[in-house]
């Protein structure tokens, strides 16, 4: 079942994310990993900067999360996770596909870490298009707020057409 972030499902969210990103260390450059990968005040600070988190429950417990965010003219998909021990059920697809039937933009957009080929793959699976690095420096500057080097590191992908 997909939710709509409650007080009750916080503390979930980072159990999700931070067990999730795991597959990040090694990959990502050693300076922007962190333990937890994302501390309790980041996500509260994700909140109440305008992501919307949505969450998938098997059997009551929260097994995926996924966030949605206008800025402006656009829609960014953020933090999307699903606990290792559920990954490849396609849980994480219905998340997207819920995300997606939500936007109120015509231009859908997610930016990931350009040494992540498996999340990268995931989204054009699903009708997300891999924008150039120019589009992309673009684009993270203009509607993320993250340091230079994550910029730098980083890939922006464009939803284009119906997911798969």
């Amino acid at each position: 079942m997909i939710h709509k972030l409650s007080n009750t499902h916080f503390q979930a969210i980072l159990t999700v994310v931070n067990d999730a990103a795991v597959a990040y260390k090694g990959e990502i450059p050693v300076d922007r990993w962190k333990e937890p990968y994302m501390p309790a005040q980041e996500l509260q600070e994700e909140i109440e900067g305008g992501v919307q988190f949505y969450v998938y429950t098997e059997n009551g417990c929260v097994v995926a999360v996924m966030g949605i965010q206008p800025v402006g003219d656009v829609t960014l998909i953020r933090h999307a996770y699903t606990l290792t021990s559920h990954q490849r059920r396609g849980i994480g697809e219905k998340l997207l596909n819920h995300l997606l039937s939500l936007a109120q933009t015509d231009c859908i957009l997610v930016g990931t870490w350009e040494t992540a080929p498996w999340a990268i793959k995931f989204y054009q699976k699903h009708g997300f298009t891999l924008l150039s690095k120019e589009e992309t420096n673009t684009l993270l500057k203009k509607y993320w707020d993250i340091p230079e080097r994550q910029v730098g590191t980083s890939v922006v992908l464009e939803y284009k057409g119906q997911p798969k």
